[in-house]
């Protein structure tokens, strides 16, 4: 089943099974999250039990919004060997064996999650990114699980893009913390929620067999396989489970792909043939089963001065 949540040409957020006609509406829901918590059915199963009330939209007339309003968690791994061997390779960095044994991860903010539609540019930042990733979202809860137990806690996966100020993120890694601003103002996820079911004759190795690409204003910069990931999801997951909580709704991404985003890019290649994203750039990311999930970058506000001296 593919699931949706969008924005109607009513300005009305409802979610709707998405079939070869159109998409479905269910009676009375606008937002998947409550799907997640029945414990006694799967996502496919929740949502028939819910009924459709009759309408059927057209995917042109509606925006596609984040299948959860506001996830639990956002935690975003780092499993795609080539997207890491690049970042090291030009920072003059060998691989560190330590990447082999743990799937590392970073918070990212629940509050910032969205679809389609407008990406402001952060607050200060003149150096902006996108990054194509998987994002898998759970549908149960557990606690120091295996990974073959994991696999069976995730309800549907779906495009995540992880957009970057990469000019905020390096000064603050500098610092000896994480990402933090350089990762807050937006993560895509969408436009479906596809349950693994849909996706499992393309299963291979530690992912699915299935194309990911992004262009920007219609130009290829990303084509990848999920299937090149070296960590699977089960296994971010179980790690993820580690003397801890996992619970419906949490969100797990994939980290990016290999050419998935313009600082990898520039720096493969060069920023004159990759510049960073500037206001009016379309972003058009796809992975093949996932949908494509589209946006326009817009102008941010301001920053606004701590104390003088200060960015």
């Amino acid at each position: 089943m593919k699931l949706t949540r969008i924005r109607t040409a009513a300005e009305t957020v409802r979610v709707g099974i998405v079939e070869s006609d159109g998409i479905h509406l269910l009676n009375d829901l606008d937002d998947i999250a409550p799907l997640l918590n029945d414990p006694e059915r799967s996502l496919a199963e929740a949502a028939l039990a819910r009924g459709t009330s009759g309408e059927v939209l057209n995917p042109a007339d509606v925006q596609y919004l984040s299948p959860i309003a506001t996830p639990p968690t956002v935690r975003d791994f780092y499993a795609f060997e080539q997207h890491v061997r690049a970042g090291r390779k030009w920072r003059g960095l060998d691989m560190d064996p330590d990447w082999y044994r743990i799937p590392v991860f970073y918070f990212s903010n629940p509050y910032a999650a969205t679809g389609s539609g407008d990406i402001p540019i952060p607050p200060g930042s003149t150096k902006f990114d996108f990054e194509l990733e998987v994002g898998a979202v759970l549908g149960g809860y557990g606690r120091d699980v295996t990974p073959e137990q994991a696999e069976g806690l995730i309800a549907g996966f779906c495009i995540l893009n992880d957009w970057s100020a990469r000019d905020l993120q390096k000064r603050e890694m500098t610092l000896s913390m994480g990402p933090v601003k350089g990762k807050d103002t937006a993560t895509g996820l969408g436009p479906w929620l596809v349950t693994p079911d849909e996706l499992a004759a393309f299963k291979e190795g530690t992912g699915y067999r299935l194309a990911m690409r992004c262009e920007v204003n219609g130009q290829k910069y990303t084509e990848a396989v999920w299937s090149d990931v070296y960590w699977s999801f089960a296994e971010m997951i179980s790690y993820a489970s580690r003397g801890t909580e996992v619970r419906p709704g949490d969100v797990i991404g994939s980290g990016t792909c290999g050419t998935g985003c313009i600082n990898e890019l520039s720096q493969t290649h060069s920023p004159e043939q990759f510049p960073f994203l500037r206001e009016g750039d379309i972003v058009t990311a796809s992975i093949e089963g996932l949908g494509v999930l589209e946006n326009r970058i817009v102008a941010g506000a301001p920053a606004i001065p701590l104390r003088e001296g200060t960015i």
